[in-house]
């Protein structure tokens, strides 16, 4: 049996955590330099506001409904992931697979028949609730694709009390006849549309078809679909597909960035940003791409795009050597003059697992030792907080930060921003 701990509306969620008069009203949190709406509560999906509007689109409504808005505080919501993971690793360390900030799988095998694991699960997810004030919810089922699905049911129903069990034939069946084929984890939307054609509207209208049916219409990750909603377990964690590239980059503030440092500084943290992901889905990169260039918009200064690519001996996703070559890639294709930089960002891609490295007869780094370093530097960062250790280069100064107008505090993350609570 598989578990899948889903934290419902995690954003928005962790936010609530420190200011409990958002309990109930509608809440939204916005994307980088507060562009769009990333994340909304269940009150705001009431009122209809879509996922990926413009805020300034929306702005009027929001004020008008009384919505609470927010800038992204990924330090606050990745350290209160952190706490949750850490629970959900101490109740199954054996099957613990983390899938994303606020999703994770457990392997439930050798734990108990089903009876035993339902009311286990419940106290679980209370216990979550009461120790970080995230609620979670439960899917429990034979399968990965069942367990997301199970999960979707006990968000939408409270009986389940955030524990919802798919267990049986029966149940099985059930649930496929009451799931909106849409709503099935590896679908996709360019696949719904195939499927819709040809009238298939739930997952058990699905799981109705042949498999060499599926197979020409969806391939092979289509065949796993329907053979997981069928009650066969053929999804591994480790064979999911990862981004073939991740990208980190920013717009800046004002006119923009005239100064190399300034400059180095926000590509050598784009660089970082990039290898915490890369390290997160246990991959590597093989090339890297920095860019940088001045407004489009703007004809009374100079004009400039920086755009440099690097091959890397050695598939790596060690921070010091990734931002070593952002940094140098920068100063290779920097020029002289007075020019105002308003967007810079990296790249990295070509990217494989950290399990499948092909080394090299030249490659003069200890590769052994730089393992070592950055596991410590790893594990120093997630007991005492993100960027806790980092490359000189990445600094302080934060000419460069996001747009941030709706920012609350780093409550667990920064000592000077801790809740202040009063007695008497």
């Amino acid at each position: 049996m598989y578990a899948i701990v889903d934290c419902n509306n995690f954003y928005a969620s962790c936010e609530r955590v420190f200011n409990p008069d958002l309990r109930n009203k509608p809440i939204v949190i916005l994307s980088n330099n507060d562009g769009c709406i990333i994340a909304r509560s269940n009150e705001a999906k009431a009122l209809g506001i879509k996922m990926g509007a413009p805020f300034y689109q929306v702005k009027d409504v929001l004020e008008k409904n009384g919505v609470a808005v927010f800038s992204s505080n990924y330090n606050l919501y990745g350290d209160m992931s952190r706490r949750v993971m850490r629970m959900l690793y101490e109740f199954c360390p054996d099957g613990f697979s983390q899938y994303s900030i606020d999703e994770a799988f457990l392997n439930l095998d050798g734990m108990g028949t089903p009876e035993d694991l339902h009311q286990p699960c419940i106290q679980l997810a209370k216990n979550i609730e009461r120790s970080t004030g995230i609620p979670v919810t439960i899917g429990i089922a034979s399968t990965k694709t069942l367990a997301k699905m199970a999960s979707k049911f006990g968000k939408k129903h409270k009986g389940y009390q955030s524990c919802c069990m798919i267990d049986t034939e029966e149940k099985r069946e059930k649930a496929l006849q009451l799931f909106p084929i849409k709503d099935v984890w590896g679908v996709g939307w360019r696949n719904f549309d195939k499927l819709d054609y040809y009238g298939i509207k739930t997952a058990w209208d699905f799981t109705q078809k042949s498999e060499g049916w599926v197979r020409n219409l969806m391939h092979i990750t289509g065949v796993r679909t329907w053979k997981e909603l069928r009650g066969i377990d053929c999804i591994d964690i480790e064979e999911l597909p990862h981004k073939k590239s991740i990208c980190t980059s920013r717009s800046f503030q004002g006119e923009g960035l005239s100064s190399i440092h300034d400059v180095e500084e926000a590509v050598a943290n784009f660089a970082a940003a990039c290898v915490r992901k890369l390290r997160e889905q246990h991959t590597c990169c093989t090339s890297i791409t920095v860019f940088a260039h001045t407004s489009r918009f703007r004809t009374d200064v100079p004009s400039s795009y920086i755009y440099r690519s690097a091959n890397l001996q050695v598939p790596t996703n060690n921070l010091q050597e990734i931002v070593s070559y952002a940094v140098k890639l920068l100063r290779a294709e920097w020029k002289q003059g007075t020019y105002f930089y308003k967007k810079a960002g990296v790249i990295v891609w070509d990217i494989c697992r950290d399990s499948a490295i092909q080394t090299s007869l030249f490659d003069t780094i200890d590769r052994t030792k730089q393992a070592a370093l950055s596991k410590a530097i790893d594990e120093i960062n997630r007991k005492n907080g993100h960027n806790m250790v980092r490359v000189a280069v990445q600094g302080y100064n934060k000419k460069w930060h996001l747009k941030s107008e709706h920012l609350t505090q780093q409550y667990t993350t920064n000592i000077n921003q801790i809740i202040n609570v009063k007695t008497g």
